[in-house]
């Protein structure tokens, strides 16, 4: 089985904030986390310092390779930062390598 998991600290979630499935949406300083295994990225967050994570809506993402759920975790990071994480994740992946 091959996986990868990358993790952003220090991000900022204002008004928008971000849709989880257990916490509805969170706002503030957030981490981010991306697993990728099975073909598939699980994308979580949480707010910093806290020890529970919340799957992001929308989440799980088909990703057919390590690189393009990278790039949907950078993707995911910066929208989150812009206010518009749900977009991102409803228009589904279509990163190319």
């Amino acid at each position: 089985m091959t996986w990868a998991s990358w993790t952003t600290t220090g991000v900022f979630a204002g008004a928008a904030g971000v849709p989880t499935d257990e916490a509805g949406v969170v706002r503030g300083d957030l981490s981010v986390h991306t697993t990728w295994t099975d073909g598939q990225a699980i994308l979580t967050v949480q707010y910093s310092g806290a020890s529970e994570w919340f799957t992001i809506t929308g989440s799980p993402v088909r990703c057919a390779t390590e690189r393009e759920s990278r790039d949907l975790h950078q993707e995911v990071v910066e929208a989150v930062r812009a206010g518009d994480v749900a977009a991102v994740l409803r228009r589904g992946h279509r990163v190319t390598t």
